[in-house]
């Protein structure tokens, strides 16, 4: 009797364990139920909120320690009162323990960010890179933490798609859950990092996943919730920035000038992403010139950055202390102008270094700078009909913003809710929208996109162009065995002729063969050094645009789902 005693909660225990790995076998089969899935999705949301917590509190601890600030939202105060060789040295000093991390932990020494999470979604199933994206979260950490001008946002981003990825992969979930979870992780993490819940579930959909669908909307605003709820519990149910008394249009009569303010931050945004562009390239081409080992480049930026910072330690992290000087009008006109030119300096200067961090914060100061002396000189030119110049600052910090992200929904409501305003939507609207227009038709939609297509990721002109990327041409070709297969004699004859193609390639390669050529089908072949080509079979014209048809017809399903 005692045996059986004994043995019976063991026999229990064995029960459970199997019955769940019954239950993880079937959804890794059949994929999770819509209520199961909800669980993930608040898991995930709660992982994902905890990661951006601890990334957060980690800058402002290391933030506190190296400049002696009490209070990070203090940190350019902090910063000036530093002796000069602390300020300087501190971003070299950081500059290069960056360049360890990613030369050791990443295959081309380059920070994942949003750019790479978008590209995750559209091209890999919703994954990311695990190794390269920890690395680039120490890396972000270390920047932000040691002087380096940029926001904590597309690292947070990308720490919580290395989440879902590893989800995802132990679920062996397929490209519509992937990026479901992939969805609900960055929900998660944006809410948290901001405590904005409806902003963080509008990112997903509308920044990284690029569509609005019904079904993917349940799950990643439940993980939005799960991600606020870290962030309150830790720091409360209070606002980022605190504005102004009186910050009410006067008359309507005022609209025209915050279009006029949208056509500004628009073209502000361009030449903010331009020069972070222009500086890359400018860097690139310094360390070749100079033949520095790629592991100096961020150091050689952070002496940059701290030989400016010792002038304008405004530059220095997030700057949260300076946007919210901005929207309470602590700034003269020339202080905001001057603080721009440098943030934006400050910005490019820390991209082109390769040391980690996003941009939607920074993109947050300049336009809260070039919104606040818009509204000096609006409200000076026309006393009578204008309300205070801080309602020019909140409407640029999202007008700057949107147009850097190609985000008006989601950056017009972060706006609202890291300051509470939800009276003046109007003037902020007006803004946004029409900052995003000009952007857009100057850049490839957004910085994240543009930058895609800097590196041959062509995202921004929707799924009809980048389908052909996640194609590969063995997923499609006939064999020689096949009915209907290309005769030998032939695909030999344009083998020899050069016209060729690998297996490992991709439709996107492919298609422009068949146009150019005018063909019919197109040799499938590997090279061999020892045997030379190895004739595969053939990829016909037809079967790569059936191929092609359908994933466009399986996107739009998703996306209409």
């Amino acid at each position: 009797m005692a045996e059986d005693k004994i043995s019976y909660p063991k026999k229990a225990l064995q029960d459970v364990h199997a019955g769940v790995l019954d239950a993880l076998r079937l959804m890794r089969l059949r994929g999770p139920s819509q209520i199961q899935f909800w669980f993930i999705a608040l898991l995930i949301g709660i992982a994902s909120g905890l990661a951006a917590l601890f990334f957060r509190k980690w800058i402002s601890g290391l933030q506190s320690f190296f400049y002696g600030a009490e209070d990070v939202h203090l940190l350019h105060s902090a910063a000036g009162e530093l002796p000069w060789f602390w300020v300087l040295s501190l971003p070299v000093l950081g500059g290069l323990a960056v360049g360890v991390v990613l030369n050791w932990f990443t295959p081309d020494g380059r920070v994942r960010s949003v750019a790479d999470v978008i590209e995750g979604a559209a091209l890999n199933n919703g994954r990311v890179e695990k190794r390269a994206g920890l690395a680039s979260a120490v890396a972000s950490l270390i920047t932000l933490s040691t002087g380096g001008s940029t926001g904590r946002e597309g690292p947070v981003v990308h720490l919580a798609a290395v989440i879902s990825s590893w989800v995802s992969n132990r679920l062996h979930a397929n490209g519509i859950t992937g990026r479901d979870l992939l969805g609900c992780a960055v929900a998660g993490a944006v809410s948290a990092s901001f405590n904005a819940p409806i902003a963080g579930a509008l990112f997903a959909l509308e920044v990284i996943l690029r569509h609005f669908a019904v079904h993917a909307f349940a799950p990643i605003a439940i993980a939005a919730v799960a991600g606020t709820v870290i962030n309150r519990l830790e720091f409360g149910d209070v606002t980022e920035f605190t504005l102004a008394a009186d910050g009410a249009l006067s008359f309507y009569v005022e609209l025209p000038a915050f279009v006029l303010l949208g056509a500004v931050c628009g073209l502000i945004a361009v030449l903010m992403m331009r020069s972070i562009f222009m500086a890359d390239d400018f860097g690139t081409w310094v360390v070749d010139r100079i033949h520095l080992p790629p592991v100096f480049r961020p150091a050689l930026a952070g002496l940059l950055l701290g030989l400016l910072a010792i002038v304008f330690p405004h530059i220095i992290g997030v700057g949260y202390e300076t946007t919210s000087a901005a929207l309470t009008g602590q700034l003269l006109i020339w202080q905001a102008i001057v603080f721009t030119v440098v943030k934006v300096i400050a910005v490019a200067i820390t991209m082109a270094g390769r040391m980690g961090g996003g941009v939607f914060s920074p993109a947050l100061m300049v336009g809260a700078m070039v919104g606040l002396a818009f509204g000096l000189i609006a409200t000076a030119v026309f006393p009578d009909v204008s309300g205070t110049a801080t309602l020019y600052a909140l409407a640029g910090m999202g007008a700057v913003a949107a147009a850097v992200l190609g985000a008006p929904i989601s950056t017009t409501l972060i706006v609202f809710e890291l300051t509470g305003d939800w009276q003046t939507g109007l003037a902020v609207m007006v803004a946004v929208s029409l900052s995003t227009a000009i952007a857009s038709k100057l850049v490839d939609r957004s910085f994240f996109l543009t930058l895609l297509e800097r590196r041959d990721v062509h995202l921004a002109a929707g799924p009809q162009a980048y389908l052909l990327a996640t194609v590969r041409v063995h997923q499609c070709y006939r064999g020689p065995d096949a009915p209907r297969a290309a005769k030998e004699s032939d695909c030999k004859d344009l083998i020899s002729k050069g016209i060729y193609i690998s297996p490992n390639e991709t439709l996107e390669k492919a298609i422009p063969m068949f146009e150019t050529h005018n063909l019919v089908f197109i040799p499938v072949v590997t090279l061999r050094e020892e045997t030379g080509p190895e004739l595969h079979g053939a990829l016909f014209h037809v079967d790569a645009l059936r191929v092609f048809s359908k994933a466009l017809a399986d996107t739009a399903a998703e996306e209409h789902s």
